[in-house]
């Protein structure tokens, strides 16, 4: 089958297309690098003619809500008007785990791209995703005060990109079903503790002081509001093996 993948360059979509691809299909990747940028609308619908299924794993880095809204809106009506005037028979979306109970800051954008894509023309499929284990990195290297790196208090059930990857070529190969999945890691972590491994794995001796985020985004991290409920979908890998097999 030919699948488009949104955001096909970055972590995620990248771990698609390889997906994808091993799997015998036809991938065609949307990003500005490839000449189709979702934000404006250019070459979208060229690129997407005869596709089968679209992947959006599209991302931005920002805590400010209302950016969060206009990019994930944006693309979401992008694709999705795109997706129609094609035929397309199948939008698939990465989510985030309990992004419907805490729309705040980034959530807020997640939330809005799903309520979009609920209400929309095309047959979908949600994946709701737990963070990845790869978020300890990421964390360390822009959450900082000054030179200190600082780690956000955060209850979390962390999961393998790869594995999301893998669960999301599999609903691209199955019928929309118009409704959501969720899916975690194998067991609860504290981000902290996982930011403060990570960094000594990585060589980092520094102190990493733990912080309480502000506002509904930072207390909805602390009291486990996104954590996946009964009947979610259970990854394999732990923390301590992608440590050990990223990190050596």
């Amino acid at each position: 089958m030919r699948i488009a993948i949104a955001g096909g360059t970055g972590l995620m979509g990248g771990l698609v297309v390889h997906e994808a691809r091993a799997r015998g299909h036809e991938t065609v990747v949307l990003s500005r690098s490839r000449g189709v940028d979702l934000t404006t609308g250019s070459n979208v619908d060229g690129a997407i003619v005869g596709t089968d299924a679209v992947i959006d794993a599209t991302n931005l880095s920002t805590l400010d809500a209302d950016e969060s809204r206009r990019f994930f809106a944006g693309v979401t009506r992008t694709l999705l008007a795109a997706e129609e005037r094609a035929g397309v028979e199948h939008h698939i979306a990465l989510s985030i785990v309990g992004v419907d109970r805490a729309p705040f800051d980034y959530y807020a954008g997640k939330r809005a791209q799903e309520v979009m894509i609920e209400a929309g023309p095309v047959p979908w499929t949600i994946l709701r995703a737990t963070q990845f284990h790869e978020f300890a990195g990421q964390v360390f290297a822009t959450a900082k005060a000054g030179p200190v790196h600082i780690a956000p208090k955060m209850r979390t059930q962390p999961i393998a990109a790869r594995e999301v990857a893998t669960r999301l070529v599999d609903l691209a190969e199955s019928r929309a079903r118009d409704g959501h999945v969720e899916i975690a890691g194998p067991r609860e972590e504290s981000l902290v503790d996982m930011i403060r491994r990570w960094a000594r794995a990585t060589g980092h001796r520094g102190w990493i002081p733990a912080v309480s985020l502000l506002g509904g985004a930072g207390k909805a991290q602390r009291d486990g509001t996104l954590l996946a409920g009964e009947g979610a979908e259970i990854g394999f890998e732990t923390f301590d093996a992608w440590l050990t097999r990223t990190t050596g």
